[in-house]
């Protein structure tokens, strides 16, 4: 059976449907699903991915059957319109437009107005005795066309078209004639000719076949590459291609334009949302070079501009009905784009609008009370990574604030960081560690790189469904848009603020994109409230999930953090984080430095009772559930001053000659610690050290279940096992001490000795570990390292080369390895559970709160992970949409 390679909609029958966006791309399957459900859908046809796909395989060749195919379909959009493509009498005219399977807003190229030159120009003034509308939609195909498929730069016939306006003395480019678009045209084709060297091209099948391989060819340019690798989304897939004929919006003051979402983005809220402009072409809404108006009227109308419901009634309330029809036939938020041409409705495109976290819970938790989902598709509605925006905080309301400017609260969060007026200054910036906000007139698809990098997005220019925002809400950056408050002055690197301030680069703003303000300087935060919304939204998820989700703590308060945020339990406490305190730095380096045990025992006693208030103080924080503490795991040349002065501050302290220190920190110097004397290895050779942490641990949880009745299981941890031995002699040491504080007590109290497992040799012998061990949790940024023979520290280097070029599909260290580090993880599971049938599984590397990894550990049956406090959601999330789709 030869292959399909061509699919066509139009007049209320479609060969695609919605089901079928892998094959057309999500566009070309809406287009086809809206025209079978009697939605006005302009007729057209989708050229597959597949194609796409055979494009790249074959050297940017096309199937030997495509152009008779498509030759074969355009003339079925010409018997439906009643007008024939390059007629000169009654021309078709189509548009030819990228559609991925997942939404890419702005990365891809669309061409309008395809069809057009000096014959049929003549056609589109006789059809619609408008020589205005004629040349203007003339001048925007020479625009596009040139810079889309000819390659070049937009911004040379920009300038020509500026040059016009001030010569004519107007600011909009709806003040230019008939006469002035057409000497435009003229002057445009001289340009191209000059500056490429060839003509623009009249043929309108030549400007078809143009068109159709630069949509193909825009799937790997640079902007779309880096969006596919921000937001995962694989090269293979391919685009696909939708060529439909035109309706147009810019006939005159009964047409008009406008894109919009069946709720608000920003906030969920259950409104209607969106921006028009009369008379106009599609980019015009998005181009921020005219103002938008809103669809709706506003409660304040505060000077706005009246509403698509005010200067078109009938075709809003007919808009108003379709996105009725959108939500219960796709039971979720659209983002549709229309165009009214002559009084009449179009629709030029559904699909599942982007939204902001607070927006994706709102949204899926109002739709559940609205029957059209249930509670397991609401889970499944909020992604892991989206919780990101939420866990983080939001400007203090009682904190002093300089607004110096207002614009549009495009996208939320609060945001503080030094200015910067370029995408490559914002990523240069933010490698050196810095945080930065991206300042632009309007920023465009090739600024992407630059808004991923900054903390946030300030415009001068365009509204809510502006590239700005919508790419920003996709991100859960934080963006200001549309501040028309602010004057940006790229050559003076600087903005000028109403009032007359002027902020330049390297200056430090503050953004509030829920408010829409601009403030000068730093403005504090507070922590987010997780209530409402959030907190049913989190209930659900709770009882459809199986993993249990752990925080990593090391201090009370953070213990106390990880709870609000629903942790089940410490997955890892390290100790040595404790060391590190001012009051007790000195009393470890004097147990360093002791040159005898009696030395080394004198010092950590002064380490114990310091040791023993931290493990209470975490032990109350999560009373009830289980805390995994790990013994101390660095080298001990961590803990000692490597700089001459701090070492000669030492010496004063703790009165030991500089030599004498400096001797010791070169003999505890290790040229590979990572792999050198620490972890188990220290217990072995000063066994005084883990004795003092297991005492300190379980006289901290006889006290507190002797004298305020609580009921703990402490899990000591050993780390860097690398032979059952070693776990043999240190659990042996541990049990003796753990057995003795309890009967010094005089209380009942169960305690688990375990281990985790981050080298290869550990994973590989498990079974024989499990004799000892009565837990495992899997050190996987350990693990990682030792299992690449990559340092992490180390590997930044040249790990991001990999991934641009595909050699790894994802850092490593940032989502586990599932083909690799994984597979030892699962063995290992499967190896401990084989010798101790109940033995607790677990991970605690930073893996534990990245959704794909959570997901993997779902599926290989741990029994939890651990992962950061304010990751804890998004670890929760991920495991209920890992048991929701297994």
């Amino acid at each position: 059976m030869t292959q399909k390679y061509v699919y066509f909609f139009g007049d209320g029958q479609a060969e695609g449907r919605a089901e079928m966006k892998n094959l057309l791309g999500g566009k070309g399957a809406n287009l086809a699903e809206m025209t079978s459900i009697g939605l006005p859908v302009p007729p057209g046809f989708t050229i597959t991915t597949g194609v796409c796909t055979e494009f790249y395989k074959n050297n940017q060749t096309y199937p030997e059957s495509l152009a008779a195919t498509v030759a074969e379909n355009l003339k079925k959009v010409e018997a439906l319109m009643g007008r024939r493509f390059g007629d000169p009498h009654n021309p078709l005219l189509v548009s030819v437009r990228s559609g991925a399977r997942a939404s890419m807003p702005g990365m891809m190229d669309t061409i309008l107005n395809l069809g057009l030159n000096d014959t049929t120009v003549l056609g589109i003034i006789a059809q619609s005795g408008d020589e205005r509308f004629a040349f203007d939609a003339y001048r925007r195909f020479v625009q596009m066309y040139s810079d889309v498929v000819m390659g070049m730069e937009k911004d040379i016939l920009e300038h020509l078209l500026e040059q016009k306006k001030e010569q004519r003395g107007v600011h909009l480019d709806t003040d230019l004639t008939a006469a002035d678009w057409k000497e435009l045209v003229g002057a445009f084709k001289l340009k191209i000719k000059e500056v490429l060297g060839k003509e623009f091209p009249e043929d309108p099948q030549e400007q078809l076949w143009g068109a159709i391989g630069a949509v193909f060819g825009s799937w790997m340019n640079q902007r779309a590459i880096t969006y596919r690798k921000l937001n995962n989304i694989p090269a293979d897939w391919g685009t696909a291609v939708n060529v439909q004929s035109m309706v147009f919006g810019n006939m005159g003051n009964d047409c008009a334009t406008g894109v919009a979402f069946t709720r608000d983005p920003s906030t969920g809220e259950n409104y209607f949302f969106g921006e028009f402009l009369v008379n106009a072409q599609g980019e015009d809404v998005v181009a921020g070079i005219r103002t938008p108006q809103p669809i709706n009227r506003v409660k304040d109308k505060d000077g706005k501009l009246p509403s698509m419901e005010e200067v078109l009634p009938e075709c809003y309330r007919q808009l108003v009905d379709i996105r009725g029809i959108l939500e219960k036939h796709y039971k979720d938020m659209q983002d549709i784009e229309f165009t009214i041409e002559k009084g009449k409705l179009f629709m030029l495109q559904t699909r599942n609008g982007k939204r902001t976290a607070p927006a994706a819970i709102k949204i899926a938790v109002d739709m559940e009370k609205e029957g059209l989902i249930d509670q397991k598709e609401a889970v499944l509605r909020v992604q892991p990574s989206q919780l990101d925006q939420l866990l983080h905080p939001s400007l203090d309301p009682t904190a002093d604030k300089q607004i110096i400017a207002k614009g549009l609260p495009a996208s939320p969060g609060a945001v503080s960081g030094l200015v910067v007026f370029s995408a490559d200054e914002a990523e240069a910036e933010a490698k050196l560690g810095k945080k930065v906000i991206l300042v632009r007139i309007e920023t465009s698809p090739e600024d992407i790189h630059g808004m991923h990098a900054a903390q946030g997005i300030l415009t001068a220019r365009g509204g809510m469904t502006s590239h700005a925002a919508v790419v920003a809400r996709g991100m859960g950056k934080c963006c200001v848009a549309g501040c028309g408050d602010i004057k940006v002055d790229y050559a003076c690197e600087s903005f000028v603020a109403r009032n007359g301030v002027v902020v330049k680069k390297g200056d430090t703003i503050t953004l509030d994109g829920s408010r829409g303000e601009v403030m000068l300087g730093a403005v504090p935060t507070v922590a987010p409230a997780l209530t409402g919304d959030f907190a049913q939204l989190m209930a659900w998820v709770d009882t459809y999930r199986k993993l249990k989700v752990r925080a990593n703590a090391d201090t009370p308060h953070d213990a106390k953090v990880a709870r609000q945020f629903g942790a089940e339990g410490i997955g890892l406490c390290r100790t040595e984080h404790m060391f590190f305190d001012a009051e007790r730095i000195a009393a470890v380096r004097e147990m360093i430095l002791s040159e005898d045990l009696e030395g080394r025992e004198k010092a950590l006693a002064k380490i114990l009772p310091m040791q023993k208030g931290d493990f209470i103080g975490i032990f109350r924080e999560m009373k009830g559930l289980p805390v995994t503490i790990r013994l101390l795991d660095p080298p001990l040349h961590e803990f000692l001053p490597q700089e001459e002065k701090d070492l000669e501050e030492l010496s004063k302290t703790m009165k030991v000659p500089v030599g004498t220190l400096r001797h010791k920190v070169e003999f505890l110097h290790e040229f590979n610690p990572m792999l050198g004397h620490r972890g188990c290895r220290l217990g072995i050779t000063f066994p005084e050290i883990y004795d003092m942490q297991v005492r300190a641990i379980m006289e901290a949880a006889c006290e507190l279940v002797k004298n305020e009745g609580f009921a703990i299981v402490p899990e000591i941890m050993i780390p860097l096992i690398a032979t059952a031995k070693e776990l043999q002699v240190l659990k042996q040491n541990a049990v003796a001490i753990c057995n003795e504080v309890i009967a010094r007590y005089g209380v009942k109290l169960e305690y688990l000795i375990g281990t985790m497992i981050e080298l290869p040799r550990a994973a590989l012998t498990a079974d024989e570990i499990a004799v000892e061990a009565e837990f495992f949790s899997f050190g996987t940024n350990d693990l990682t390292q030792t299992t690449f023979g990559l340092s992490r520290d180390d590997a930044g280097k040249f790990l991001p080369f990999y991934v641009d070029n595909g050699i790894l599909a994802e850092d490593p260290f940032v989502s586990l390895d599932q083909n690799g580090v994984g597979q030892l993880i699962k063995m290992a599971a499967e190896k401990g559970r084989a010798t101790r049938r109940e033995i607790k599984l677990g991970i605690c590397g930073e893996h534990g709160g990245d959704p794909s990894s959570v997901i993997f550990c779902h599926k290989i049956g741990l029994d939890y992970v651990s992962c950061s406090p304010f990751r804890v959601p998004i670890a929760r999330l991920a495991a209920a949409h890992a048991a929701l789709t297994s």
